[in-house]
């Protein structure tokens, strides 16, 4: 394994990082209700039992330290769970040609313990029914954790098999809670990782941030043979001082969050929200080589842990 990294700083109306020959745009505490105990009798040793179990419960195998606070394991059929997930919907950024759709299997289902995001040549939406008049050759779906979930420090865990083929772009990466009030990259940005099937040997983490009034970012590239062939967990450790990312095991970025004070402010000490989509060619991804549809980007599990004894919670809006 390779390992290259970069630091760009460009203009807030022009924020593209040169990196190789390529080009790089920028890319809440969700309560459980316990059931009722039974007889009034019971009630001492059930609080006792069950807080034991949720502690056990809550523990991370292999990362001593950790307890999970939010997790999606897809132990489920269908659409993916609406109390967890939202969409975005239609031509959103970067140029990209696939129209994001709202909850429609074609792009986004759980079938035997699997979220699958569903890339796919196809008109889009049926001719006539654009409210704002475009359209696309393209879809597929991007899931948020918006207003449902987010999330201030903690280790953020998803295991994927990423698609390859020109033009496909899958990503996992979190936006600040308040992206709607100080804009971007004022918010902050977390990509835990992207993947552009014009390089197919390198997997990407990169941080988005302001610095200066001006657009910065610190990201690091691990080559990979093959990284599309098998499932892969994609994680980054975020604490008030840092963020490691990691491929499997192998931790490939640092950041140090400090780098990211600006006027007094750092996005990376508020909480962000999760997204987990499928782009199709764009500023980064590319020429489409309509030959590979359908692309399927399949996840396992989505696993948020929180430090033992943090002061931090996850939160919700």
């Amino acid at each position: 394994m390779i390992i290259r990294a970069w630091d760009c700083v460009s203009s807030l109306s022009g924020s593209i990082c040169e990196y190789g020959a390529g080009r790089r745009t920028p890319r809440l505490f969700v309560g459980r209700i316990a059931g009722a105990l039974g007889a009034l009798g019971l009630l001492l040793p059930a609080i006792l039992l069950a807080g034991g179990a949720r502690a056990a419960d809550r523990a991370a195998p292999g990362l001593p330290g950790w307890n999970l606070v939010w997790s999606d394991e897809f132990n489920y059929e269908g659409l993916p769970d609406p109390a967890k997930w939202g969409y975005e919907e239609g031509l959103v950024r970067n140029n990209e040609a696939q129209y994001y759709t709202r909850a429609r299997k074609e792009n986004a289902r759980v079938e035997n313990g699997t979220l699958i995001i569903e890339g796919r040549k196809e008109p889009f939406p049926p001719e006539g029914t654009s409210k704002s008049g475009k359209y696309a050759e393209y879809t597929s779906a991007s899931l948020i954790t918006v207003r449902k979930a987010s999330w201030q420090y903690g280790r953020i865990e998803v295991r994927a098999k990423i698609p390859q083929g020109l033009g496909v772009w899958p990503a996992i990466w979190m936006l600040g809670d308040d992206r709607s009030h100080l804009g971007w990259p004022g918010c902050g940005e977390i990509d835990i990782m992207e993947f552009v099937g014009h390089d197919p040997t390198h997997v990407h983490a990169t941080v988005h941030y302001r610095k200066d009034g001006k657009h910065a970012s610190s990201g690091s590239a691990l080559k990979v043979d093959r990284p599309w062939d098998d499932f892969h967990t994609y994680a980054v450790e975020w604490t008030p001082e840092k963020m490691d990312f990691y491929f499997d095991n192998t931790k490939y970025h640092t950041f140090e969050v400090a780098n990211a004070e600006d006027a007094g402010q750092n996005p990376f000490h508020k909480p962000q929200y999760l997204l987990i989509n499928l782009a199709l060619g764009g500023a980064w991804g590319g020429k489409i080589d309509d030959s590979l549809f359908p692309q399927k980007y399949l996840i396992q599990y989505v696993r948020v842990y929180q430090k033992e004894g943090t002061t931090e919670k996850a939160a919700t809006p």
